[in-house]
């Protein structure tokens, strides 16, 4: 589990990572070409960056997906437990359960759908408008994104059933950082 662990963030974080660097050589681009300098500005509007925008998108799109997944598995995903946090603890248990597993059938189906759009759409010549992507590559991060979080919402559930614990995200710890004696971090 580790190893998939460890894949799902090194994606979220190459795409995070790729999407910054498009994104800044792009505003360069068209700032620099925008400036008053006949050389540059001719060179730099020779240079065509339109496809910045598209593969910017696909990207995020794909760390939605992924970033998903990484948020049921951390305990960071979106939850409305109000009510739920307030039954006793029999019921509330029951009913957490009961919430886990229809989120994993909920992106199992989203999945499964997907998986199946994207299969018809591997059999068409439909590509993207700028950088002529196969359309099914762009989609599979539906089916992909939605098959791991159906997975990581069995294995929440699954971790939860056995022990009783959800993930729970601790907004005042920093990875790499230890608290030291009166509360000041090194």
């Amino acid at each position: 589990m580790k190893i998939l662990d460890h894949l799902e963030e090194w994606l979220i974080a190459s795409l995070m990572a790729a999407a910054t660097v498009v994104v800044f050589i792009a505003v360069i681009h068209r700032y620099a070409s925008g400036m008053p300098i006949p050389w540059l500005q001719d060179e730099l509007i020779k240079i065509n960056t339109s496809w910045a925008q598209e593969i910017t998108i696909y990207m995020f799109v794909w760390m939605a997906k992924f970033g998903a997944a990484y948020g049921v598995r951390t305990g960071i995903h979106v939850g409305v437990d109000v009510l739920i946090n307030r039954l006793d603890t029999p019921w509330r248990r029951k009913m957490i359960i009961v919430g886990l597993l229809a989120g994993a059938l909920f992106t199992g189906i989203v999945g499964t759908l997907g998986a199946q759009f994207v299969y018809d759409l591997s059999h068409t010549s439909s590509v993207s408008e700028v950088l002529e992507l196969p359309m099914w590559a762009v989609y599979s991060a539906v089916p992909l994104g939605s098959a791991l979080m159906c997975f990581r919402f069995l294995q929440v559930a699954w971790h939860f059933y056995r022990t009783g614990d959800l993930p729970k995200h601790d907004h005042t710890h920093v990875e790499g950082i230890e608290p030291v004696a009166g509360g000041t971090p090194t």
